[in-house]
């Protein structure tokens, strides 16, 4: 490519130097985008993906005789900041002429004061005549569209005045060339349709940048995920028959003649008479499967088997003649959308009426489709209702096991799109799971980093395993002492991951032994198993107060959890990570029917892959990339698992990785010593003012 040809790539580039990666990615993602293609980039942290990706797309969106919106997507309100950031920069390049307009979005519930879960109403604007809010509201967009402005801001201004800033950034979005947001409002259908049009958005005329999108596979199956215990029938009733009573009433306080009124309140009687049906007929049905399960966990159903004894219970009540298969399930369904209690319960986000309808619809909708499987399993203890006595009781547990029967369709219709992560390896694996349309161009592929292998070395242990069978009281000790090795001949603070947490509530009891009481006291700061967003940060925040004290800390938590994914240390302020074990899933319904049907789709040698080796290993890298967030960042890791020295687990590691094997607790603590010798301080302590 001439000098010429890559100043017009970089037209849209926020910053002044262009790494090699960072070249390299840049160019790709045009040259796909030009097709309307496609690329799937495992890019490591500190590439500038986000910088690389927005210039690619706004290129080819200057090039475009059609305005093309830009989605970009993620669950992280950190990246939000930084694509905000990187707008301004480009703005600030570009000149008027060209001065890009962004709306910033993140959900409902953080933008608005307070919404009612079965309006849907929000409080932002209660003490605001009707006919000021639409002013007011544009007055806001013109300063959403004025300049860049990260959502916190938008939130403040809109505080100020009593405005709504959801509201307000819907309108701005519809005269946006960039939208940020979460991926669910492309990729969960029932918020996709009412959010994308109510923006003015189509994707035959978007390009998306999904970021982090090692996590989208798992957002779209949780979409489809649903519970339903037998007792939901009879909640459904009990919803059904208040909403009946409040309908009524309000029918004959009135004065006129409502004949749609009372058209609707039959609708509802006959719903109540179906869910009363329902809830004595399903009981026999859950006692038979309870029987089935004995003393298994879970056990796999069929799909027809569930929808088929709720269709023949209505069908036999209400002589429904000849009707169409399922057809009067699907007018209760409807109804039950309908019904809206007066208020829901204090943990409740929807109606038990709304549950059961999706799930009832889901199923309806991939009754002949395996990519969806039916568990029956029993509820664990955690998740039942406080006073709940019974033993476990079961429950109906639906899984999507393939994203890409949702995904593909909607990446077909966009005109290209950039996915992209650290830990999107390998990235042919994502791009099969999530069905990249394979008509048009595709791109999958990893980019190294200029600066990892060098400031983050990685130590494997040859020595400890938590593999069950190989469980023991001296492969226990060996584990201890390679964390004590590592604690000690390390600087600042520590992240210490565990494959669950019943491994690591086992070695916090074992505290003594990796960090002795002769030692200078460091803080343990564990994670707990539901812990909000306000409490990560509390602890998150701990690490730095620590560090200005001149003391350190063990940030101990799980592979997979809060700590480990989706939570940034900047400012270096992890130096050492540690990972015991493999977080692979355990023996279940649900992973049996995965790699059944991977193994359909893929065949033998990429089912075990897909469905177990490689999304334990990439959570050990979504683990171990916590610390290096910049260039100048350094951190030493180590993995203590021997099972990622053999084959099987060594190809789901990115060839990019060095690493190094080690023998012995001796043999890590000199290491680890040698390398802080090596690097005493990271190159440059960024300043972070953590709020």
């Amino acid at each position: 490519m001439s000098g010429e040809d890559l100043a017009s790539a970089c037209e849209f580039f926020a910053h002044e130097d262009l790494r090699e990666s960072q070249k390299e990615m840049l160019l790709d993602s045009i040259d796909i985008l030009q097709e309307n293609g496609f690329l799937v980039a495992s890019a490591p942290t500190g590439i500038g993906k986000t910088a690389a990706s927005l210039a690619a797309a706004l290129k080819v969106r200057s090039e475009s005789p059609n305005s093309k919106k830009i989605l970009f997507l993620t669950g992280r309100q950190s990246q939000h900041k930084i694509v905000v950031d990187t707008i301004k920069k480009i703005n600030e390049k570009v000149g008027n002429e060209l001065q890009i307009k962004l709306a910033d979005m993140i959900g409902r519930e953080s933008m608005c004061e307070e919404v009612q879960a079965v309006t849907g109403e929000c409080t932002c604007e209660s003490e605001i005549q009707e006919n000021s809010r639409r002013g007011n509201r544009m007055r806001l967009v013109n300063i959403i569209l004025e300049q860049p402005m990260h959502v916190e801001d938008v939130i403040k201004l809109s505080r100020q005045g009593n405005i709504c800033a959801w509201a307000s950034a819907r309108i701005a979005a519809k005269d946006a060339d960039i939208i940020v947001c979460d991926y669910n409002h492309v990729f969960i259908e029932n918020i996709m349709k009412s959010s994308l049009s109510s923006m003015g958005i189509e994707l035959a005329n978007s390009i998306l940048i999904v970021d982090e999108a090692h996590n989208l596979p798992d957002r779209v199956r949780n979409g489809l995920e649903r519970y339903l215990q037998c007792k939901a029938f009879q909640y459904a009733y009990d919803e059904t028959n208040e909403y009946l009573g409040n309908k009524e009433r309000e029918v004959n306080e009135s004065d006129i003649d409502n004949t749609f009124g009372s058209g609707e309140i039959e609708g509802i009687r006959m719903l109540k008479r179906q869910l009363n049906k329902l809830k004595k007929d399903m009981i026999k049905w859950y006692e038979t499967k309870e029987k089935e399960l004995g003393d298994r966990k879970d056990m796999k159903i069929e799909t027809n088997d569930f929808l088929n004894s709720i269709n023949e219970s209505l069908m036999e009540s209400l002589d429904s003649g000849h009707k169409k298969k399922y057809e009067v399930m699907k007018n209760m369904i409807e109804s039950l959308y309908a019904v809206k209690p007066e208020e829901l319960g204090e943990d409740e986000e929807e109606t038990v009426c709304s549950r059961l309808a999706y799930l009832l619809e889901i199923c309806i909708e991939y009754r002949d489709n395996s990519a969806l499987a039916l568990v029956i399993d029993r509820i664990p203890s955690s998740g039942r209702e406080r006073g709940d006595n019974t033993e476990q009781p079961i429950r109906v547990h639906s899984f999507l096991l393939d994203p890409g029967v949702v995904s593909g369709p909607l990446f077909e219709q966009t005109c290209g799109s950039i996915l992209m992560s650290g830990t999107l390896y390998p990235p042919s694996m994502y791009s099969d799971i999530l069905q990249i349309p394979e008509d048009r161009a595709s791109m999958s592929k990893e980019y190294n980093s200029d600066f990892l292998s060098n400031r983050r070395p990685i130590l494997i242990a040859r020595d400890v395993t938590t593999k069950f069978t190989s469980r023991g009281i001296s492969n226990t000790d060996k584990i201890n002492q390679h964390i004590k090795s590592t604690i000690k001949n390390s600087k600042g603070n520590v992240a210490l991951f565990f494959p669950s947490y019943a491994m690591m509530d086992k070695f916090s009891s074992l505290e003594e032994d990796w960090l002795p009481p002769s030692w200078p006291r460091i803080k343990v700061i564990e994670e707990k198993r539901a812990m909000s967003k306000r409490e990560i940060e509390i602890k998150k925040k701990s690490l730095y107060e620590l560090e200005s004290e001149g003391n350190r800390g063990v940030l101990m938590g799980v592979l997979g959890g809060k700590f480990s994914e989706g939570v940034d240390y900047p400012g270096n302020i992890l130096q050492a990570v540690i990972c015991v074990g493999l977080p692979l899933a355990p023996p279940s319904a649900k992973q049996d029917a995965l790699k059944n049907y991977y193994e359909k789709r893929f065949g033998n040698l990429l089912s075990w892959r897909y469905a177990s080796s490689q999304p334990a290993v990439n959570s050990l890298m979504q683990a171990i990339g916590r610390p290096i967030r910049k260039g100048e960042d350094r951190a030493l890791v180590v993995l203590l698992e021997n099972r990622l020295l053999q084959r099987n687990y060594k190809i789901c590691m990115p060839d990019s990785l060095q690493t190094i094997g080690v023998t012995n607790p001796e043999r890590t603590g000199k290491l680890t010593k040698s390398f802080f010798d090596h690097f005493p301080e990271p190159a440059k302590r960024i300043k972070e003012t953590m709020g």
